[in-house]
């Protein structure tokens, strides 16, 4: 039996030190768990600028928000297991 692959994406931008901080958190867990990862950088898209402007970095896992800010850990681990 298989299990799914999940999805997770990062909406952020350059420069962006709480960005730098979930990424290094994604690298981590990635280390021990498979996944696919898309980064979106919210500058390219205005609508995505619009969106979550103020609020980044914000993870989704397989579609649905998980993290805004700061991404925890052990929880983001839980959720793809």
């Amino acid at each position: 039996m298989s299990a799914q692959r999940h999805t997770v994406t990062l909406y952020g931008k350059k420069e962006c030190c709480l960005c730098d901080e979930a990424m290094a958190v994604i690298e981590k867990v990635a280390v021990s768990v498979s996944f696919d990862l898309e980064k979106k950088d919210i500058t390219d898209n205005p609508e995505l600028l619009e969106r979550f402007g103020t609020v980044i970095p914000v993870i989704f896992v397989d579609g649905v928000q998980a993290f805004r800010y700061r991404i925890n850990e052990r929880r983001f681990r839980e959720l793809l297991s």
